[in-house]
């Protein structure tokens, strides 16, 4: 019994060198100095792990001062105005240190009006403005062909700008031109209606054409307009009164020149013609 286990064992042991030995074969041990690298992907050939420094290319050589030095861009000088820019700035500073003709003219400072209108239209020839208050400024400064010029111009610009039209009529009218001043007149009616600004003025200067005429009913029909839209010129009343007295309406001519008294007792010519016409009656 023991000596069959004594073979056991010895066969047992047999085994396992033989299997040891098998195993050694087929397994070497590593290498301690070398060390496996299992790849995960193949990777592009690399250059060798000796590889010597390359060379840097070769650089301009350093002369800095040879370099022209990096200028910063200067800061942005004012653009320099040209001639247009500068007149336009010339005009706009004018503008705004000249006087407002129309308060010129509203102020009776007609020859200053007159300056100031003239150097509006040289700057802006087709402002109509200026030539409106011109052609007032110069009627009520008595230069009636330069207003008649003037008005003409700026209704070249604007036809039918109702106050051209009749302060033409009134420079024509002061100038004799009897005939085309009523022309001018009856076309400045006809475009305002009743709503004109100067259509008392309008009615006024049409009578005293019709006067200069000899025909006193049409003028008595122009004054009789004229007193309807502003009834407190005495003047006024008193040509109605002389209208009708020269068309023989002594009553009518009696009552209008009261009418003037009542407005101004010193009116002369209305003291006049009551008398005159009193002594008609």
């Amino acid at each position: 019994m023991r000596v069959r286990m004594k073979k056991n064992t010895l066969y047992f042991i047999l085994l396992c060198f033989i299997g040891a030995a098998c195993f050694a074969q087929e397994n070497p041990p590593a290498n301690e100095n070398t060390v496996q690298i299992t790849p995960s992907a193949p990777a592009s050939p690399t250059a060798p792990a000796t590889v010597q420094p390359t060379p840097a290319a070769p650089t301009a050589p350093a002369t800095v001062q040879n370099t022209p030095p990096v200028q910063t861009a200067p800061a942005a000088p004012s653009v320099p105005r040209t001639p247009a820019a500068q007149s336009t700035q010339n005009v706009q500073s004018a503008q705004r240190q000249r006087p407002d003709a129309l308060k010129l003219y509203s102020a009776g400072r007609y020859s200053e009006a007159i300056t100031v209108c003239e150097q509006e239209i040289a700057e802006k020839p087709g402002n109509v403005e200026s030539y409106v208050v011109l052609c007032w400024s110069l009627v009520r400064n008595r230069q009636y062909s330069e207003a008649e010029y003037w008005a003409l111009q700026g209704r070249q610009i604007s036809r039918y700008d109702q106050r051209l039209v009749e302060v033409l009529g009134e420079a024509k009218y002061f100038l004799g031109q009897n005939r085309e001043a009523l022309a001018l007149f009856q076309e400045y009616v006809s475009l305002v209606g009743e709503k004109g600004g100067r259509l008392g003025e309008a009615y006024y200067f049409m009578g005293e054409i019709y006067i200069r005429l000899a025909r006193y009913n049409h003028a008595d029909i122009a004054f009789s307009q004229a007193v309807r839209t502003q009834s407190l010129y005495d003047y006024w009343w008193t040509r109605l009164g002389y209208a009708r007295e020269m068309a023989g309406s002594y009553a009518l001519a009696l009552t209008a020149y009261e009418k003037a008294l009542e407005l101004n007792a010193g009116e002369a010519d209305a003291l006049r013609g009551r008398d005159r016409v009193r002594a008609r009656l």
